[in-house]
Parts: C-alpha cells; sequence; structure tokens
C-alpha cells in the first residue's frame, strides 16, 4: 500500500491538467484540492495547513511571462514561509522557474511532465517539510546523465517493463540504434535492483582488444605473463553481488564468446595463470546496437550464449520514433550546458522547437545533446532561436560523391561516415576500421559533425 504524504493544493488555469494531476496524486497524498484560478489561494491557505503546494506559472489566457506565478509564489510564502512549493512550468519558463527557486520554490517540473518526476518532486517536497529540512532541487531534475523517459507510449511501456525487471536477477539484454541511451538504461536498472547500493562496473566490449579479454574480465596472478607485474582483479570478481554491464556484445569475436558463456553457465572464473576458481554471481546486462538474431543466422554470433544473455530483451526506440520528447530533452540539455558554462539560460523560441522536431536525429539523444551544447556556447541572447540549429536536409545518396559537381571536402567526409555508418549497421568499431581510423577519431568527428 502507497505510504500517503499529508494533503496537496493544485493551482492551474487548465482543468484537464488538473484533473489528470489529481488522478494521478491521489494514491499519494491524503487529500488533493485542486483550483483553477489563484485568486482563492489565500482563503485555502488560512483555512488549512498544507503540506506542499504545485503551482503553476501562468494563469491569463495568452500571458505566457511566468510574473504571476512568480508573484503567487511571494503572496504564498509571505503567509507560509515554510510550505513547499513545486512550480509547474511550460518550457519556455524553465529560466524563470530558476529564477523562483532563488526566490523561495521547493522545485520545478517541466510541462510536458514525467508522471514520476511530478510524483517523486512533490513526495520529496512533502518529505523535506515534514523532517524540517530546506527542500533543494534534486541534482536530476536537469542532470543528463540520468535516465529520461518521456511521455512517448514506448516509453511507457519499456519503464513499466523495467519496473518489474529491475528487482529480479533476470539477465537483460538492451538493443537500440547509437545514441539512444542504453547505458542509462542500464544504470536505471541496477538503480532499481536489490543490490543497488554497490557499484555498477562497467565494461566497453568494443574497446577490448582480444589479447586483454581475459585478464580484464577474469582477472590474472601475478607473472601470468611478461606485463604481469601484480595480481589483478577481473571485472566478474570486481561486480561480485552487483551488476556486470557488458556494452556493445555484439563486437565479441566469435572464438571468445565461448570463454563468456563458460563463465555464465559455471558461475565462476578463473584468473589467466590460477589454478583455481572463483565463485561469481553478477547480475548481467548487455547491450548492442547490432541484430543478434541475424548475426546467430549468419553464424558470427552463439545461439547459445544469445540465450544465456536474453532472459529479458529491452529495445530502447530512436529518438525519431519519440517525437513528443525532443523538446524536454533539449530543455534538458539547455538547462545543463548553460549551467556548466555559467551563461544565462536562454528561451527556446517556438521556431526552433519546430527544428528540432523536423530534424532526423540519426544520431539519437547524443547527436541531438552535441547540437543542443554547441547552440548553447554560441548563443549570446535570451532566447535560441532556429539559426543555431542544423536545417533539415535529405541523406545524400552515396552516387553523388561521384558526381561533377563543387563539394567541400568537409561535406565529403560527413557523407562517406553517413554511408559507412549505414553499411557497418551502426557498429562503430567496423566503421573506424572500415575507414581506415581510431574508434576515438570516429567519435571525434561524429561530435564535430552532429553525427
Amino acid at each position: 500500500m502507497v505510504k500517503q504524504s499529508g494533503n496537496l493544493l493544485v493551482v492551474d488555469d487548465n482543468k484537464a491538467v488538473l484533473e489528470a494531476v489529481r488522478l494521478l496524486l491521489r494514491p499519494f497524498f491524503t487529500e488533493v484540492v485542486a483550483l483553477n484560478s489563484p485568486v482563492t489561494l489565500p482563503e485555502q491557505l488560512r483555512a488549512k495547513a498544507w503540506r506542499v503546494v504545485l503551482l503553476d506559472m501562468n494563469f491569463k489566457a495568452g500571458i505566457n511571462s511566468g510574473g504571476e506565478g512568480l508573484y503567487w509564489l511571494h503572496r504564498i510564502k509571505e503567509m507560509c514561509p515554510e510550505l513547499p512549493v513545486v512550480l509547474f512550468t511550460a518550457y519556455a519558463d524553465i529560466d524563470l522557474a530558476v529564477r523562483g527557486i532563488k526566490e523561495g520554490a521547493a522545485d520545478f517540473v517541466v510541462k510536458p511532465y514525467d508522471n514520476q518526476k511530478l510524483v517523486d518532486t512533490l513526495l520529496a517536497a512533502a518529505e523535506a517539510k515534514s523532517a524540517g529540512k530546506t527542500v533543494a532541487p534534486k541534482p536530476s531534475s536537469r542532470s543528463t546523465h540520468t535516465m529520461y523517459w518521456g511521455e512517448s507510449p514506448a516509453m511507457q511501456s519499456l519503464r513499466q517493463l523495467v519496473e518489474k525487471v529491475a528487482k529480479t536477477e533476470a539477465n537483460v539484454l538492451i538493443t537500440g540504434e547509437n545514441g539512444t541511451g542504453k547505458e542509462l538504461l542500464a544504470r536505471a536498472i541496477h538503480a532499481g535492483s536489490t543490490h543497488s547500493d554497490k557499484a555498477l562496473v562497467t565494461v566497453d566490449m568494443g574497446a577490448l582488444t582480444e589479447s586483454l579479454f581475459e585478464s580484464e574480465l577474469f582477472g590474472h596472478v601475478k607473472g601470468a605473463f611478461t606485463d604481469a607485474h601484480a595480481d589483478r582483479t577481473g571485472k566478474f570478481v570486481a561486480a561480485n553481488g552487483s551488476t556486470l554491464f557488458l556494452d556493445e556484445i555484439g563486437n565479441l569475436p566469435y572464438h571468445l564468446q565461448a570463454k563468456l558463456l563458460t563463465a555464465l553457465q559455471s558461475r565462476s572464473v578463473t584468473p589467466v595463470g590460477g589454478n583455481h576458481p572463483i565463485p561469481i554471481q553478477v547480475r548481467l546486462i548487455t547491450a548492442t546496437n547490432r541484430d543478434l538474431q541475424k548475426m546467430v543466422a549468419e553464424g558470427s554470433f552463439r545461439e547459445d550464449l544469445l540465450y544465456r544473455i536474453n532472459t529479458i530483451h529491452l529495445h530502447l526506440p530512436a529518438l525519431r520514433e519519440r517525437k513528443e520528447d525532443i523538446v524536454p530533452l533539449a530543455l534538458r540539455f539547455m538547462a545543463h550546458f548553460s549551467e556548466h558554462y555559467e551563461k544565462p539560460l536562454p528561451r527556446l523560441s517556438e521556431a526552433a522547437a519546430r527544428r528540432l522536431q523536423e530534424l532526423p536525429w540519426a544520431g539519437n539523444i547524443r547527436e541531438l545533446e552535441h547540437v543542443i551544447e554547441k547552440a548553447i556556447i554560441l548563443n549570446e541572447a535570451d532566447e535560441l532561436t532556429e539559426e543555431f540549429l542544423p536545417v533539415p536536409a535529405p541523406i545524400a545518396p552515396a552516387s553523388t560523391l561521384h558526381e561533377e559537381q563543387t563539394i567541400t571536402l568537409e561535406a565529403m567526409e560527413i557523407q562517406l561516415i553517413r554511408r559507412t555508418i549505414r553499411q557497418c549497421e551502426g557498429n562503430l568499431s567496423a566503421v573506424a576500421a572500415q575507414l581506415g581510423i581510431t574508434r576515438q577519431t570516429l567519435y571525434n568527428k561524429m561530435k564535430r559533425y552532429g553525427l
């Protein structure tokens, strides 16, 4: 049964939002009172003591300055200085919400809102008041290093599945294109597990050389080979009693897959040069941007290993498949990079918001992050406009590289990298090998060109 946290006062002039919020929050508060106008706020504050207030930033039709929200925030604080107020704001008013926090608000939630984020923020504010503490915004409210679920149906279904899976010990395979946030999803699963108090151990299988595979995963003893000057603990032992995340599992060479399978089946590892197996108990999460079923059919991935790692399969949709989440994600990055570069947080213009939703985002969330970072660095105005964003354009067919036309070397390089990524089905190790460059050089070029 959900523990309820006192009474809640919600003030918003959108009746549909009020009803949705009331139904969402009713299980978490003993009483939820909804007002579609702030005019009666003083009367409500005098009538009884409240645990927390959720206050919209704008009320008058056609006015989106956020000034009314700040005005009523000040009125609430005058009457009830200790009452936590969470601001409910549209994406264009985040800078005002940040100002509101400086002027006494507990936190803010951006519309369109994430249900769990709204619940968590209000409960945190209520609990802080109960404990007599000052409420501070959670770092995750603007952090780019936590999972953003958004409002798309695909992501909400994924979230529900993760909530069921996280508390189990089932092995999980995460699939999705590059840049969709597979590592963040792995961290979210670990955070919801029974051993979240222990560290998540990660290994990038794409960056792991064959010669170091066993030493890195299973460890080695002193003197096992020329440079083994001391014992080394492998990743499996380091993750014992916790979660081991193997990223880019599809890049593991076929002849090494058997060694990984043996460790998983026997639940033990033997360090290189050692004689005694070490028992292990790890929860395994793997991720890939490749089609492992296709690789099994082609004979490049072991079917028995796929069954072992694929107890639960979670697929992250591409950003172009969740367009309703693009602008909220962009706003998160704007807030993060404005703070990182110590610059004022600009508004996002409507034209820029439309441009963001028109772009194809082949590089998914990672590409969006790089685009917003560059825009924040270059922008000096109080509004971020579309001039700082890429122009939507169809990808030129490969044949255009051979046509007689004027084209810059940079444009040719962009086309070549894009075409190679498509040919290699997003496998960046294969892309780098085919282009004759290192993975780090490829990453640098992708970041530079916003790919």
